[in-house]
């Protein structure tokens, strides 16, 4: 009998996770093939040198707190490898000033008004006070934005300076297109329980200030030689085939199986397996699943995506950087001149943040939200150019950096917009109903690394069960 083959579409950390646990689950013999469009694995994990050190230009971290990539990462033999940032906290910049990240907070939403007192004016602060008094939020079941909740509970303030920073960093998206229920699931979980506050449900999240001298446990790690080590050791145990730069172009089922055809329409391949996981940005499932799916490929159609950019920089050996570990700034910030607008929405100062990267000085801009399509079609040099001077009014340094790498991810991050679990639902009961089929990805629970290889997990399990199952028949 001929051995079982699997084909995963999409070589980024979800196809190489699912490749990984589907070795896992259907044993030496399985023939398992990654198909991926660009010339490289690893998506979103990309690891550049720059001045002669491991750095990551794409994702930079995987949330510790979470298990599935730090569990990944033990079965893989790569515990020793893992690194925590160092205590060095984070800022937002908003209205015109650089202040501390307030610790108290659940993705911005105050746990307490003491905790959001620097950064709001005495009425921002009395609307956070007097939130808990106004009528009790009833969803009913229903989504909402996040931005429009915001302004309704607590005014302006508290969604430009705190939560759309915070937001943008995560999503490059913006409060008022993203959907509550998706970005933020503790706080609606909460609501959906009576809780009626937004300052109850972040407190029952957030129970206690993080007491100045407890000891905490790490919310975040990295691996330091950069997390293109992970993506190297899941292709070394998954034993894939792996096919590089070819698009896969329509996904057909025959009488017996699944057959893929890929590379160039003038010049196609064919490939026929028993099981298919697609592991791809919204818009490529949806063309793929277009005739098999239709349910689910109109989810994946209603699901937009934004492009941003990374400016990586090195500076100068005893660049003296701020004593945080980065900046977010709220949209729309402006130079003290009141005229000229930032460009990039956040600063990684990685070498304050990273104790392992030492010197050089490692600086990382981030550019681009939902929509800013013409922002990031700027060369690099003019990219290089903006960062320096956003860099420079906001902390003072000059230097030239020594090398740079501009890295452009193009519409790759999903919006989780209003709605977005009914479209996850919709997507999955469809793929449900096809044989030996299952999809992966950000678009799907969650944008972190850990998300990721949860849906995975869970992709692998299905077609592994289906096509296990139909052997033992």
């Amino acid at each position: 009998m001929r051995p079982l083959h699997v084909v995963v579409v999409g070589g980024g950390i979800s196809g190489l996770a699912t490749a990984h646990r589907l070795r896992m689950l259907l044993g030496p013999t399985a023939v398992i093939t990654i198909v991926e469009q660009s010339d490289r694995l690893g998506g979103k994990l990309r690891t550049v040198e720059l001045a002669g050190r491991a750095y990551d230009v794409g994702a930079e971290a995987f949330l510790h707190r979470r298990p599935e990539a730090a569990e990944l990462i033990a079965e893989l033999g790569l515990s020793s490898e893992v690194v925590h940032p160092t205590h060095f906290g984070a800022s937002i910049h908003a209205a015109g000033e650089t202040r501390a990240m307030p610790s108290h907070t659940m993705m911005g939403i105050p746990a307490s008004v003491e905790a959001v007192r620097p950064m709001l004016s005495s009425e921002g602060a009395l609307r956070v006070e007097m939130e808990p008094s106004l009528p009790p939020i009833d969803l009913r079941g229903s989504d909402i934005a996040v931005g429009s909740l915001m302004r309704e509970r607590f005014g302006p303030e508290v969604g430009d300076r705190l939560v759309g920073p915070l937001l943008g960093g995560v999503y490059a998206g913006r409060a008022d297109e993203l959907g509550l229920r998706a970005t933020m699931p503790q706080i609606a979980t909460l609501l959906d329980k009576g809780v009626g506050s937004l300052l109850a449900a972040a407190a029952m999240t957030m129970p206690a200030p993080p007491q100045a001298r407890a000891e905490r446990p790490p919310v975040f790690g990295t691996l330091r030689g950069g997390l293109s080590t992970l993506v190297e050791a899941l292709a070394r145990a998954a034993r894939p085939e792996i096919r590089l730069g070819l698009p896969v172009r329509v996904l057909s089922w025959r009488s017996n199986g699944w057959r893929l055809e890929i590379g160039s329409a003038a010049s196609p391949q064919y490939v026929e397996c028993d099981g298919v996981v697609l592991a791809v940005p919204a818009p490529s499932a949806r063309k793929l699943l277009g005739d098999i799916a239709p349910q689910a490929s109109a989810a994946y159609g209603k699901v937009e995506v934004a492009s941003m950019a990374v400016v990586a920089m090195a500076l100068p050996p005893g660049t003296e950087l701020p004593e945080r570990s980065g900046v977010l700034l709220a949209e729309k910030e402006r130079y003290s001149d009141a005229i000229t607008p930032f460009t990039a929405k956040a600063f990684t100062f990685s070498s304050r943040k990273w104790a392992h990267l030492g010197e050089p000085v490692l600086v990382r801009g981030s550019v681009g939200r939902h929509g800013e399509t013409a922002l990031l079609q700027r060369s690099d040099a003019d990219l290089v150019k903006a960062v320096r001077a956003d860099l420079k009014e906001l902390t003072g340094i000059t230097a030239a950096p020594i090398e740079y790498v501009v890295q452009r991810w193009g519409g790759g991050l999903p919006q989780y917009g209003v709605g977005h679990l009914d479209l996850v639902s919709s997507i999955e009961k469809s793929v449900g109903e096809l044989p030996g089929v299952a999809v992966a990805g950000a678009t799907l629970h969650g944008v972190g690394i850990p998300a990721c290889i949860a849906t995975a997990d869970a992709a692998a399990a299905r077609v592994a069960a289906h096509l296990l199952g139909r052997v033992r028949r």
